[in-house]
């Protein structure tokens, strides 16, 4: 599986540096190029509420063999259970993984506190959050409960 043959086109797709896979939302696609870089199985931290879900991802992934996982985040309210239902999602679940929802804001969030608690430095894992959305410094008022969560 090679970088080059990511679909970067994908809203806000990024490779992390441990080769898990981010974006934000999927189109109907979207499994099959996935399928194609070798991902086994996705994360939908996304709701189901909001107008742009794919809202048969879960049987579009199967069709290409891929495992679903989906923990929707409301975005007004995201708690620490969302952020260890991600990481058990992560450790029971075969890969390689990519891990989505509408920006890729929840996702890239949820990482940068995985990555703090494996010992990523607090520098690295916000350049790694910030290349995507950076709650820390927003002054937008919806971003106050996602500092309240990474404070």
């Amino acid at each position: 599986m090679s970088a080059s043959a990511d679909p970067d086109d994908i809203r806000n797709w990024d490779r992390r540096p441990d080769g898990i896979t981010t974006s934000g939302k999927l189109e109907a696609k979207d499994p099959a190029r996935l399928a194609s870089i070798g991902i086994k199985h996705v994360i939908n931290l996304g709701t189901n509420d909001h107008p742009e879900t794919l809202i048969d991802e879960a049987e579009l992934l199967a069709e290409h063999g891929i495992a679903y996982t989906h923990i929707p985040v409301p975005f007004d309210a995201p708690l620490r259970d969302h952020i260890d239902e991600m990481r058990s999602a992560l450790s029971t679940n075969p890969g390689p993984c990519h891990v989505h929802c509408i920006m890729n804001y929840r996702v890239t969030a949820f990482f940068y506190v995985l990555d703090l608690e494996s010992g990523v430095s607090q520098e690295m894992a916000h350049a790694q959050m910030a290349k995507t959305w950076n709650p820390l410094a927003s002054d937008d008022p919806r971003a106050a409960p996602w500092r309240e969560l990474l404070s």
